[in-house]
Parts: C-alpha cells; structure tokens; sequence
C-alpha cells in the first residue's frame, strides 16, 4: 500500500470514528455540539495532511503517548512494568508535552491516546492537553483515580475521552488487577454516565478470555453502563506466549466485531486490527508511533526502542528518524507475526537498527 493510499485509510478511519460517534450521541447536545466542532478540526487537519503529502511528507493521523511510568496498580504481566525495570528516566514535563501537542496540531494529527503507567497520575500534562481541542486525546486510564473533581474536569473538555481498561468481568478484571478493582471501575462508570459523557473501556484480548469478552452478554453490560466505545488490544506475549492471539484468533476477533458492530450501537475498535487491510503494521510513522514517558520517539508501545529523543527533536525531525526511516522501507512493518505485534517479533533487530550509527 502506497503513503498515498494509507493516507486516504488512515483518514477514513477518523472521519467514520467521528459520524459514528455523533450517530451514537444524537441524543446529548453537549456531545453532538463537541463532535461537530471536533469534525470541522479533523478536516482542517486531514487538509494539512494531505498538504504534507504533495511535498512527499507524510505525517500519520494519531499518535500514542505514554505520558507516566507511574501507576497506582500492580497489574499480573504488566508490559509498562517491565519497561520501567529495565530502564527508568526522567519523565517529559509538561512544557515538553506543550510543545509537542502545539507541534502536532500544525502538523495536522487528529488524535493522541494518552496512555501510562496510569495518566490520571499526570494532571499537568492532562491540563496541557485541555487547551487543545482541535486534537482528540482518549485517555487510557485504569478508572481508580476518577473522582468526582476527575469527572468535571472530564465534562468541561470533552475532548479528552476516558477509556477505562477492564479485563472483562469481575471475575477476570480482579484476578489480574487486584482485588475489589471490577467494583472500582464500574463506579467510575456510573459517574461518568450520570455527566452524560462519551466514555469507552479497553479489553486486554487473549485466548483465554476472546469468547467472553465479545460475548453478547459483556457488550449488553457495558452499554448499560453508559459505555459508548469498546476498544480490543491484543495481548503482547511479554510474559505467557500462549496467551497471544494466533491469525485464527485474530480473524474470529475481526468477525466477532463485525457481527457485533451490525447489531449494536457501541462503537467497536481493535487494536492493531486487520493489518492486511492497512497493508502492513502501522508503526513506526506509518499510522503512529510512540512517544515513551521519557520522550523516546519509538515504532510503538511493545517496540521500545529510539534513536531520537522529543526532548530535543521536533515531531517532524522524530517521523523522518533513522531508525523508522529503515523499518518502512525495509519491509519490516510488512511481515508475519505470532501475536499482537509484528515488531515485537523482532526485538533483537529493531534494537540494533535503533543502535546502528
């Protein structure tokens, strides 16, 4: 797939994300009011976009942060957790993360997923974000931390959009996040749903829980909740291979949501999804990349390697990095996997293209 035609997916994707979303919302004239104003932005910015592309520049619709290390929770396998371990550095401060959503704003990217550790831990940056609204910013977020204060603030800038991460049920969600943490999350639910506000939740997928999780009964549940999105993440084997999704399991998961989506209002996204569609994994300035808490510009989350630091490098100067330079046009974004992600696959290599002068 040329830039040109990922370009025209990428943007697609945003201008459907955004109709179904204002389809879902109708109802809420606070929300219609946001995704209409939210609209016009995601025009303007597909504009530059596409600017960038007539000078052979090709800037990618979305980019995913990690805005903290830190986290209230001790999640069993947490990825973030063995990133920390294995190297903790001295966490962006809010005036870099200023200057990089100033930067992304003109260069015409739509949205940034806030993700930690737990954001919620970094209010600072939150506030950063809040004067930006030409940018969507969903916020993954493990839901502990939304107190009533958290919920207004959420309600005065509906751009930022609380995506909170469950495992499935009670029963799933506590064996691996704690004990009495399903309750917790629920709770927050239900404070956002008395605001109104448009609010999603991010499953973790695995063989283990793949049935339950795309069940009838797990989307009825979450739609009571007032939960207006469902995002599925593919679980990375970090630590238990044979719970990453095979390519049979990835196909029953995209015909899961295909059926759901026919059926249902909620708007339903996987993670990284059907990469034969997009033609290959999205990182590495494809579709995304990643910005670590550090400022490391890296492929994505599960490839944490950089050559380049947003410390002191510019969003432009990060997407034209060598090390994502190589990994598009080496064909490393384009092979096989055995699950969640095609670079994970190939640390070793990434890390000495990252490593190569």
């Amino acid at each position: 797939m040329t830039f040109t035609n990922l370009e025209q997916y990428l943007n697609n994707g945003i201008e459907s994300l955004v109709k179904d979303a204002l389809r879902k919302t109708l109802k809420n004239p606070k929300e219609t009011a946001f995704l209409v104003q939210y609209g016009l932005s995601v025009k303007k910015a597909e504009a530059l976009r596409h600017k960038a592309a007539q000078r052979g520049e090709h800037i990618p619709s979305f980019l995913i942060a990690s805005i903290t290390s830190q986290c209230n929770l001790n999640c069993a396998g947490c990825y973030d957790r063995v990133r920390e371990a294995a190297s903790v550095k001295e966490e962006l401060s809010r005036e870099d993360w200023g200057r990089i959503f100033t930067e992304a704003a003109e260069l015409g990217i739509s949205a940034i997923l806030l993700a930690g550790g737990e954001p919620l831990k970094r209010a600072d940056v939150l506030e950063e974000a809040s004067r930006y609204a030409s940018i969507l910013f969903p916020v993954f977020t493990n839901g502990i931390m939304l107190d009533s204060a958290c919920v207004n603030f959420f309600e005065k800038n509906r751009h930022l959009i609380p995506i909170i991460s469950i495992e499935g049920g009670e029963i799933l969600t506590d064996t691996r996040r704690g004990s009495g943490v399903y309750t917790q999350t629920m709770q927050a639910m239900k404070s956002l749903k008395e605001f109104d506000l448009l609010f999603g939740a991010s499953i973790t997928v695995t063989n283990d829980n793949l049935s339950d999780v795309t069940s009838e009964e797990t989307i009825t549940e979450l739609e009571e909740k007032g939960c207006k999105a469902l995002v599925f993440v593919e679980y990375v084997p970090v630590a238990s291979p044979g719970l990453a999704l095979d390519a049979a399991g990835r196909s029953l998961l995209e015909e899961k949501l295909a059926s759901l989506r026919e059926k249902r209002e909620m708007i339903l996204v996987s993670f990284p999804g059907d990469e034969k569609e997009s033609g290959g994994c999205l990182a590495a300035g494809r579709g995304f990349f990643h910005i670590s808490a550090a400022g490391g510009a890296e492929p994505c989350p599960f490839s944490p390697y950089s050559d380049t630091s947003l410390k002191t490098a510019s969003l432009r100067e990060a997407l034209q990095s060598p090390l994502f330079t190589k990994l598009r046009e080496n064909g490393a974004l384009l092979g096989e996997h055995t699950g969640g992600c095609v670079l994970f696959d190939q640390a070793e290599y990434v890390q000495a293209l990252a490593n190569s002068p």
